[in-house]
C-alpha cells in the first residue's frame, strides 16, 4: 500500500497574504479516501482526484475550513474491493484524519459500509450505486445525480413511448452493475405493462456481438435498453454499426458505461451518432451553474499536465462538487463534528457547480439529475468536437432539457 499525501496548493495559499501564516500555525484538517491509481476503475479514479484537488486549492485560497489547511490522504486502492475495508481502517486509527471521502465506484465502496454505520463515520460517497439500500447508514451522501433506483430505466422508457414504442429489448453484462439496471428495468417494464420480447445477458468477457445483434434485431423490438460496461459498449456498437438493429427500433442504449469518457468516445466518433444515454453533465447551455465554467479551465488545464481525461464531465466537477458541500457544512457549523455536519447536509439544499443538491433519507439525491441524452452530428477522431453544445443534446430531466428526441434510431444515425 503506498501512501500519497497531496500537498499541493502552496501558491494559491501564498497569495492569500496573511491568510497563509495562520494557515501555516495550525494543523491541517485532513480529508482521507482511496481512490483507484491502477486497474480498470484507474481512468475514473484519477479524474475524480483532480476534480478534488482543484477544490482543495481552491478552499485553501480562501482559507481552509475553520482557519486550516486542507490536506488530501490518498492510497490507491487499485480498483479492488479487498483493498478498502484494510485503507478506510488505517486512515481512522492511523491517519487520524478528520473526514473521509468514499472511492470511486460501486465495487470498492459497498465494503465499507459497514465499517462507517459501526463506527458512526459521515462518508461522503462519490459515484455508487446504491450501496446503501441494506445498510442504512444515516451520515451517507452520494454526490452521484442518480436519485432513485428506478430512475434510469424509467427516464429511458419514458423516452422510448412517448416515441411510439409498445415492447423493449433487454441486452446486459453479466455483472453486479450491469444486472442492477437490468432487473430495475425489467421491473419498470411489468409495471407498465410493456413487453420484454429479448431478454439477454452476456459474459463480461465477450468480444463478438453479431450473433446477439441479430438475434435481438429479429425480435422487432420498439426500444432497446442496453446495460454494458467500455469495452462491451464499443463491441456492441460497432455490431450494430455492421448489421443494424432494424427499423422497427425507435430508441437505442440507455445504460451504456463508457460513452461519457473522452478516450471511448473519440474512439467510436460517429458510431455514437442517435445513441441516447445516461450522462452527469455536458456542455450544455442549461448545466452552467456558478463556479462550473471557472472550474472547468482549471480542470482542463491541470488535466493535461496530469495525463487524465482531458474533458472530465463525467466525475470531475461532481468531485469538486463533495468538497463544496462538506466546506458549507463546516462553515455552517463552524465545526468537524460529523454528526453535525451530517445534520446539515441531510436538511439543507446545497449549492454545487453542477446545481443545487438536496438529499433523501439513504442519502442518495432525492430528485434524479442523470441525463438521457443524444450523441448527434458526431465526426470521426475529434475529441475537441465534444466540448461545444450540440453534440449531446440532453433529453431528460425537463428542468435541463436542450432538445427532443430524434426518431427511429436509423433515422437519427444519419
Amino acid at each position: 500500500m503506498k501512501r500519497r499525501t497531496f500537498l499541493g496548493g502552496a501558491m494559491a495559499v501564498a497569495v492569500a497574504g496573511r491568510g497563509s501564516s495562520a494557515l501555516a500555525q495550525q494543523p491541517p484538517v485532513k480529508i482521507g479516501m482511496s481512490m483507484a491509481q491502477t486497474g480498470g476503475l484507474a481512468g475514473g479514479g484519477k479524474a475524480s482526484q483532480l476534480g478534488i484537488e482543484v477544490w482543495r486549492d481552491d478552499v485553501n485560497a480562501k482559507g481552509g475550513l475553520l482557519g486550516r489547511k486542507v490536506e488530501l490522504i490518498v492510497y490507491d486502492d487499485k480498483s479492488s474491493a479487498s483493498e478498502t475495508p484494510a485503507i478506510y481502517a488505517k486512515l481512522v486509527d492511523v491517519d487520524k484524519v478528520d473526514l473521509l471521502f468514499a472511492p470511486y465506484a460501486t465495487v470498492p465502496t459497498a465494503p465499507l459500509m459497514p465499517f462507517v454505520k459501526q463506527r458512526g463515520l459521515l462518508l461522503m460517497g462519490n459515484f455508487s450505486f446504491q450501496v446503501n439500500s441494506k445498510v442504512g447508514h444515516d451520515m451517507w451522501f452520494n454526490n452521484a445525480p442518480w436519485g432513485p433506483a428506478d430512475s434510469w430505466a424509467s427516464s429511458f422508457l419514458d423516452l422510448g413511448q412517448k416515441a411510439g414504442g409498445k415492447n423493449m429489448a433487454l441486452l446486459a453484462a453479466d455483472q453486479e452493475f450491469a444486472q442492477n439496471l437490468a432487473l430495475t428495468a425489467r421491473d419498470v417494464a411489468k409495471q407498465r405493462g410493456l413487453p420484454v420480447v429479448f431478454d439477454q445477458s452476456y459474459p463480461p468477457n465477450t468480444v463478438e456481438f453479431s450473433s446477439i445483434l441479430r438475434a435481438l434485431k429479429a425480435a422487432k423490438p420498439d426500444i432497446v435498453y442496453v446495460a454494458s460496461y467500455p469495452p462491451d459498449s464499443a463491441g456492441i456498437l460497432r455490431a450494430v454499426n455492421e448489421i443494424g438493429i432494424g427499423d422497427d427500433v425507435k430508441i437505442f442504449g440507455g445504460g451504456m458505461v463508457g460513452l461519457q469518457f473522452a478516450a471511448v468516445m473519440s474512439n467510436l466518433g460517429s458510431l455514437l451518432n442517435g445513441v441516447v444515454n445516461y450522462n452527469t453533465w455536458l456542455p450544455e447551455p442549461s448545466m452552467y451553474f456558478d463556479g462550473t465554467k471557472e472550474f472547468f479551465e482549471k480542470y482542463t488545464k491541470r488535466a493535461v499536465e496530469a495525463k487524465v481525461d482531458p474533458l472530465g464531465y463525467y466525475l470531475a466537477p461532481f468531485g469538486y462538487a463533495m468538497g463544496q458541500m462538506v466546506e458549507a457544512a463546516v462553515n455552517s457549523t463552524k465545526s468537524l463534528d460529523q454528526k453535525g455536519i451530517a445534520k446539515y447536509l441531510r436538511e439543507k439544499e446545497h449549492k454545487t457547480i453542477v446545481g443545487p443538491i438536496a438529499f433523501a433519507a439513504d442519502g442518495e439525491r432525492k430528485e434524479t439529475a442523470t441525463l438521457q441524452a443524444q450523441f448527434r452530428g458526431v465526426k470521426d477522431k475529434d475529441i475537441e468536437q465534444f466540448r461545444s453544445s450540440g453534440k449531446q443534446v440532453i433529453l431528460f430531466p425537463d428542468k435541463l432539457k436542450t432538445g427532443s428526441l430524434i426518431s427511429p434510431f436509423e433515422a437519427a444515425r444519419k
